[in-house]
């Protein structure tokens, strides 16, 4: 999960910072997330999978699949 994180901060250009900012975090906290030293909440994961456009699982490296899952009408 920490290498897809920080690649796609990298890859929308943004920093740490910018990161923490959005999550209301310190930047301390963020990096503790990208190296794998702390692991975020769901909360978190799911505050960043929107932010990406992408999925949990993607984040976690469960799915190599990018684009978030389409989501369907009511419970299970």
């Amino acid at each position: 999960m920490e290498l897809r994180i920080r690649s796609l901060r990298e890859d929308s250009g943004l920093f740490q910072r910018n990161l923490a900012d959005h999550l209301g975090c310190t930047q301390q906290t963020y990096s503790r997330y990208e190296t794998g030293e702390l692991e975020p909440s769901l909360t978190v994961m799911e505050e960043l999978a929107g932010f990406y456009g992408t999925s949990v699982d993607y984040l976690m490296g469960l799915t190599d699949v990018r684009a978030p899952y389409k989501r369907t009408g009511g419970g299970y």
